[in-house]
């Protein structure tokens, strides 16, 4: 069906856009430069007749080019595994790692957090590129910056008599793949009724969130190929940063409606709930994507088992993304806020299950209570980022006039705020790598007190979403 449509759209771009006696454009027609210049996914019979079809198209092909953007963006947690340098308790070298490298823990980590970090603040001016360029134009070109890290990174590696600022800067740059995720939610969310918007977020932010799961167990293999060593991780996402672009260029479309100037983004910043969510989003995505930088670190050099980082260590992200749809549909069935609710208890949970396998040196216990929270974390994605479109749905009936430019306008707010609120909930993959750091270099290499610090962040949120999202009486309940 997707190709098929895709042949009627292709026809279509040759012509201008029909205009029927009312004066209006027939929704869904795709016009030059792939413009559609009227989309109502909330008629349900353009919706099942022709709406579904185009969104499904596009859909696919973000969720192939953000794919490839998270996969790029986590590609250090595991090189880095392989250039940490084994040290003695006086801190005197023992042996140096891939390529000559020897970075402490200490250096893995903070390289970590501001690879996170940057993509984490890349996040926003993505958000405001959508309505600037289309999100089909948008997706071409943030693929294609995408070639600069993987370049970077195969030039590095081989390197290591490069200083740790250069390594840093050339790492940082591999933040433009976290971007993507703020420009591609932005952009879907158009694209599908209210009704289905919690599934259809959650499929797109999965097929994301996956290339973190990916890359951590591709890149492990590639770098044996043909005696290129760690080089190998980058190159061989350079070709496939370059495909997505192309796909993205044939197959995806633009949305006049989210062409627009970006006030309506900056408008819903004046929503006090557009914080609030952000806060919780540190909770549930922060955890998610700092989990997954650090996770393969902390099994290296807390147990001491990089062959078990190297091999098994991708598991967490991959149950954290293939849950995140699912955490979703829930939240569609049974609200958001309730599932929201549930998974910050339940990760508080599983953080005293780490703490226990830390204190007991359980390496199993501790490794089932991080896939435990990978898999609550995803949920919790899927759950928040339904919340979002409800929240400004509830807003726009309670503060909106009523009119079509109304509608449209809180339907652009709720958008800006997905790409916000996902910048801000990603600075959490910024801090759990430095919190790791301060906790080892504090309390005697032990990270006891900073899992026991999540924990109580934990229980914090889910305060908070009761208060302002379940208790009865408050003004978004149930959303």
């Amino acid at each position: 069906m997707a190709v098929q449509d895709h042949e009627v759209s292709v026809a279509a771009a040759s012509t201008e856009p029909a205009v029927p006696e009312s004066g209006l454009v027939e929704p869904g027609v795709v016009g030059p430069g792939r413009w559609i210049e009227r989309w109502t996914p909330e008629d349900s019979a353009f919706w099942e007749a022709k709406g579904k079809a185009i969104a499904f198209r596009n859909l696919i092909f973000s969720i192939v080019a953000e794919h490839i953007g998270f996969s790029i963006w986590m590609l250090w947690s595991i090189v880095v595994v392989r250039m940490y340098g084994t040290y003695d308790d006086a801190g005197v070298l023992v042996s140096a790692g891939a390529n000559g490298w020897a970075l402490t823990a200490e250096e893995g980590l903070t390289l970590l957090a501001v690879t996170s970090g940057v993509g984490a603040f890349l996040r926003i001016p993505y958000t405001f590129a959508v309505p600037i360029f289309g999100g089909r134009n948008w997706t071409v070109i943030s693929a294609l910056l995408l070639v600069i890290p993987t370049l970077g990174l195969a030039w590095v590696v081989g390197r290591p008599d490069t200083s740790f600022g250069v390594l840093l800067a050339i790492a940082a740059t591999a933040g433009f793949g976290g971007g993507n995720f703020a420009s591609s939610m932005a952009n879907i969310t158009f694209f599908y009724p209210d009704k289905e918007k919690g599934w259809a977020l959650g499929l797109n932010a999965a097929g994301g969130n996956i290339g973190v799961a990916v890359a951590q167990k591709l890149v492990p293999v590639v770098i044996g190929i043909g005696g290129i060593g760690l080089a190998m991780a980058g190159l061989v996402y350079l070709p496939l940063a370059v495909v997505a672009a192309v796909l993205a260029f044939l197959f995806m479309d633009n949305l006049r409606e989210a062409k627009a100037d970006p006030k309506p983004t900056a408008r819903s910043l004046r929503h006090g709930h557009t914080w609030m969510m952000a806060f919780l989003y540190v909770g549930t995505f922060g955890s998610f994507i700092g989990y997954s930088a650090a996770f393969p670190t902390l099994l290296t050099v807390v147990y001491d088992r990089p062959d078990i980082a190297l091999t098994w260590g991708f598991l967490g992200a991959l149950l954290g993304s293939l849950a995140r749809p699912y955490g979703g549909k829930l939240a569609d069935r049974f609200g958001g806020s309730r599932i929201t609710i549930a998974a910050f208890i339940l990760m508080a949970g599983a953080g005293l299950m780490a703490v226990q396998g830390v204190r007991q040196e359980n390496l199993g216990l501790f490794f089932a209570s991080f896939l435990a929270l990978f898999l609550i974390t995803g949920l919790g994605n899927g759950s928040t980022y339904r919340m979002i479109p409800s929240i400004f749905t509830r807003l726009r009936d309670t503060e909106g006039d009523g009119t079509e430019a109304s509608d449209l306008d809180y339907k652009r707010q709720s958008a800006g705020a997905v790409g916000i609120i996902s910048a801000i909930g990603a600075f959490g993959g910024f801090a759990i790598p430095f919190v790791y750091k301060w906790s080892r270099e504090m309390f005697d290499g032990s990270i006891v007190p900073a899992l026991q610090l999540y924990v109580g962040v934990f229980l914090v949120m889910a305060l908070l979403t009761w208060v302002f999202y379940v208790r009865k009486g408050s003004r978004m309940a149930g959303v």
